[in-house]
């Protein structure tokens, strides 16, 4: 792969796109001078747009998804043989696909033993609601519906995901929200420091308890499920502290509430050595979720998956015709889905990529923390495999983000250098100021270094 295209001129493509595509967040007054950025090919990590500009790509096709890399034959190939047998059938019915990759991934979910399919984060996370308000009515005459989140977490774009959504600019102007959701505190460390009563101590078991202090002020006998990112994401890429997560766990179980895990983002090997996120804490969820990563990007699949305890809940009375799961995901029956999803565990597993990633993923960290030395600008450190996060503050002792302006030229600098990183946007008012990286699994210590390099030198010119 070069990067020369297979068509010489380009310009109508652009101008097609300007016309009349609608881009994801992203304000559109500045196309009516400039041209929009086109992805036209990939391979491995670097993709090339329509100029024919090479660019390593640090965030995954954008959004933390495309786990093993772009240009996969194995996959295209899956997912071409499947379609041309059977492309579709609605999920009242199985297909070969969907009964092997289900037995495929519930092998890797100790605990879990059902699989729902759907098509989006969003909705995977709307299904687990939804299973949530159906136990509370047919257990707790409909009490026991309200459902926990956590600040700074986000779960979807629907109005039931921002319903349950912890950033605030995210929900901004597209309330009023549906009831019955609450908001705990987070579980940021680094930020302990805003919230009343945090101890120097034991910090994890303290933000633990503050989902207990908000369970006994709703009343438990009301709340049905709290649901957690295992490492947030667009909320500035926060692993919990040591303590929280068993503490977690022993709340849910105490009150009885389904622990519901979201695991869009990662999922499927994105924090290293396990293949979900929560898995490195030795908790069992009830209800888990994904996406992104489940096929790579390469046909749309996402999954609901829970213990056989909540699916016994939905068949207890056959003859009572409301009893079951009353829901339909149109496309949860695209089987070229879980054709591709087969592909992309059996590539994870072919190529070590688990393995992979928890190397790689140590080496990037202490590449960060080199770079934190040389620029003061780097108050924080964090994430998890290669999943990983640089929080920018303006003086390391108050803690105070940078603008949010400042942190956008760090990453066009770094675009302008053909390494594409990331940032909180659009998500917590007045500290969006999170640099965000999650390089494809197969990444190398050659592209590890070329993304600390270029935000090397864009801190530099920047911060200057």
């Amino acid at each position: 792969m070069d990067g020369a295209l297979t068509q010489n001129d380009l310009s109508h493509v652009v101008d097609a796109d300007k016309a009349h595509v609608w881009h994801h967040l992203i304000q559109h007054k500045p196309f009516e001078t400039t041209d929009p950025n086109i992805i036209v090919e990939g391979k491995g990590m670097r993709v090339w747009n329509q100029t024919g500009k090479e660019h390593l790509d640090a965030v995954s096709g954008g959004v933390w998804t495309v786990n093993v890399g772009y240009g996969r034959e194995r996959i295209a190939k899956a997912v071409y043989n499947q379609l041309i047998k059977l492309n579709y059938f609605a999920g009242a019915a199985g297909s070969v696909p969907s009964a092997l990759f289900a037995e495929k991934l519930i092998s890797k979910m100790p605990g879990q033993s059902r699989v729902y399919y759907c098509n989006s984060g969003s909705e995977a996370n709307e299904k687990a609601f939804k299973m949530v308000r159906q136990i509370a009515h047919k257990r707790y005459g409909g009490k026991k519906h309200k459902i926990l989140f956590r600040d700074r977490d986000y779960h979807g774009t629907t109005i039931g995901c921002l319903s349950a959504g912890g950033q605030d600019e995210r929900n901004a102007q597209y309330g009023p929200f549906a009831p019955g959701f609450v908001r705990v505190p987070h579980c940021l460390e680094y930020r302990k420091h805003e919230q009343d009563g945090a101890p120097q101590n034991n910090y994890g078991e303290w933000a633990a308890d503050q989902i207990e202090k908000v369970i006994l002020a709703e009343g438990p006998d009301t709340v049905g499920a709290l649901c957690l990112e295992p490492v947030t994401a667009g909320g500035g890429v926060i692993a919990a502290p040591d303590g929280y997560w068993p503490r977690v766990q022993e709340i849910c179980r105490k009150y009885d509430i389904l622990l519901h895990i979201d695991e869009v983002v990662c999922g499927v090997g994105r924090t290293g050595t396990h293949w979900f996120g929560y898995q490195h804490y030795g908790i069992q969820p009830d209800m888990v979720t994904m996406a992104k990563g489940v096929a790579s990007g390469y046909a749309a699949i996402a999954c609901l998956t829970t213990t056989e305890a909540v699916f016994d809940m939905f068949k207890d009375d056959a003859d009572d015709p409301m009893n079951y799961f009353r829901d339909i995901s149109t496309f949860g029956g695209c089987t070229a889905g879980p054709a591709a999803a087969l592909e992309n565990m059996a590539i994870i597993e072919d190529e070590g990529l688990l393995e992979n990633t928890t190397e790689m993923g140590a080496y990037m960290t202490d590449k960060l923390h080199a770079l934190a030395d040389k620029h003061a600008v780097i108050g924080d450190v964090r994430g998890k495999g290669l999943f990983l996060g640089a929080e920018l503050v303006k003086d390391r002792e108050t803690r105070e983000p940078v603008e949010e302006a400042r942190v956008k030229a760090v990453v066009a600098d770094c675009m302008k250098q053909g390494v594409i990183i990331g940032a909180t946007n659009r998500s917590l008012p007045g500290k969006n100021n999170t640099l965000c990286y999650s390089p494809a699994l197969i990444a190398t210590k050659d592209d590890i270094d070329q993304i600390v390099d270029a935000t090397d030198t864009a801190l530099g010119r920047v911060f200057a």
